[in-house]
């Protein structure tokens, strides 16, 4: 296996590549061995993205070489990479949900016999490559009825069914629970033994500290360095992806709280969520904590108006509340950050000052007519604040970067000057730049005496901003910590139900 593992499959030698005068790869260099678990770190606009799709011949290179197997090769397509051995599992899936498993699997690629598909044959072969990811399925199984990690490794067996010996795999874990991903884990370990290679994409650096053999890192477009994982801290990765030494996330700093901003009792939505209680003080972060499925996200869709509730009250500054819609929670003074921003926030085809602006064009639209000027001075000024890095304020939307879209959006909200701000999963997807900033930008938010409510599937994102933390399991709330007693373990044992607030007195 030694032999195995020292064994160069693929060699990137200064890879350069231009859009329009933007240079997203200069002088690029990789090497990737067989049988390795092969970490691509950095943060967004530093490259990673452009180099899976040169390496997946979605786009061409403008200069430098890439070996495959020893062979120079030079893909134009992504049919001939795949014929290579080259596959990309990208973070957005790509399959027909309507369709089989084992169809997904085979599209384009049917066994057939006489010129008719073989159905009991791709019946097999997939029973056998979904053995081999550990999933156990029917082939038959519509894609629709899958979960989110179940689809993930129906995508790993596609790589498999192409004689895959190098697959790539962007942000694989992003969207999938602590459970899931240690399971993603033992199937990428389990295919490395096999002597597969894996270029393993996250922002995620404990997680890639735990699976990756070595790392490398891009910065501006640029090759940073390749460190082996002995040798790797959190610490050094992150400063190699930023250049420069990043404040470690902390507990949040004592800071006086105000008064109760936010009291719910009861809440219940049948079938969703069951007698949840727990309060908000004005300059407080309060986390909300959970497994997948614990209710969450439900609570505060029933809270911000999305939802309607069933049973139980709603307090906003001692004044009972029960908001028919959002536009109503709005009226009031609050302001929610979905957790999909693409699907749920924003326009991803406007420019960023309409993303910015939309919810005080009533107040900028005197007659109906919106007065260009003050709304170009607001969205100008948000980017200002926000420190949103984009070229300027017509940029589409789907121009900008995880983190600076998500900037976008907080923006948004800032500007209707909220009196309690839900953030649902706020860092999920940006880079540990603009998380740094954004947990800046809600400690500031608190010091001004704004209520936080942070919903995170991240144990030490919860940990290190909230003052207190209630934690969820089934839709009922089972225990709440201050941020001096809370640890992950507290939390788990909540968050699965094995110990619960009643039990502990």
């Amino acid at each position: 296996m030694a032999e195995t593992n020292n064994a160069v499959l693929l060699r990137v030698k200064d890879v350069s590549k231009s859009f329009g005068g933007v240079h997203a790869l200069r002088g690029v260099s990789l090497e990737v061995r067989r049988g390795e678990v092969h970490a691509l770190v950095g943060e967004n606009g530093a490259g990673k993205s452009t180099l899976m799709n040169v390496l997946g011949g979605i786009v061409e290179k403008d200069n430098g070489e890439v070996e495959f197997q020893g062979q120079p090769v030079h893909f134009v397509t992504p049919a001939e990479s795949q014929a290579a051995g080259v596959a990309i599992i990208h973070q957005e899936l790509a399959m027909l949900p309507s369709l089989s498993v084992m169809e997904n699997i085979f599209m384009g690629r049917m066994p057939a016999r006489n010129g008719w598909i073989s159905w009991k044959d791709m019946e097999q072969r997939t029973r056998e490559l979904l053995n081999e990811v550990g999933l156990e399925v029917a082939p038959q199984t519509r894609v629709r009825d899958l979960s989110t990690s179940q689809s993930q490794l129906v995508e790993i067996a596609k790589a498999l069914s192409l004689s895959a010996t190098l697959i790539i795999m962007d942000e694989p874990n992003s969207s999938l629970t602590e459970t899931e991903t240690q399971r993603l884990f033992d199937v990428i370990r389990n295919l490395k033994a096999k002597g597969v290679a894996i270029i393993f994409v996250s922002h995620r650096i404990e997680e890639v500290l735990q699976i990756a053999d070595r790392i490398t890192v891009l910065r501006d477009g640029q090759y940073v360095g390749t460190i082996d994982q002995v040798d790797a801290t959190i610490d050094k990765v992150i400063s190699m992806m930023v250049g420069r030494e990043l404040e470690r996330v902390l507990r949040p700093e004592g800071h006086r709280l105000g008064e109760v901003l936010l009291e719910v009792k009861g809440l219940t939505r049948r079938g969703v969520i069951e007698d949840v209680s727990f309060s908000l003080r004005k300059g407080e972060i309060l986390g909300l904590a959970g497994l997948v499925g614990a209710g969450r996200s439900e609570t505060a869709r029933v809270i911000f108006g999305a939802d309607q509730r069933d049973g139980g009250e709603v307090q906003l500054e001692n004044q009972p509340v029960n908001f028919k819609s959002p536009q109503d929670a709005i009226a009031h003074g609050l302001g929610m950050v979905p957790e999909d921003r693409k699907k749920m926030a924003l326009f991803m085809t406007k420019p960023v000052r309409w993303n910015i602006s939309m919810t005080q064009l009533p107040r900028i639209s005197p007659s109906g007519i919106v007065r260009a000027r003050k709304e170009s001075a607001l969205a100008n000024d948000f980017v200002q604040r926000l420190r949103v890095r984009v070229p300027n304020i017509e940029t589409l939307e789907r121009n900008l970067s995880g983190g600076n879209q998500q900037k976008t959006v907080l923006a948004r909200w800032l500007a209707t000057n909220p009196k309690l701000l839900i953030l649902d999963e706020p860092t999920h997807g940006v880079d540990v730049g603009a998380k740094a900033e954004i947990y800046e930008m809600m400690r500031e938010l608190a010091k001004q005496g704004i209520g936080i409510i942070l919903i995170s599937s991240e144990l030490s994102e919860i940990l290190a901003m909230s003052d207190r933390i209630v934690v969820m399991h089934e839709g009922r709330v089972t225990g709440t910590l201050d941020h001096v007693e809370a640890t992950e373990d507290k939390i788990m044992a909540y968050a699965t139900g094995i110990v619960t607030s009643d039990a502990n007195g």
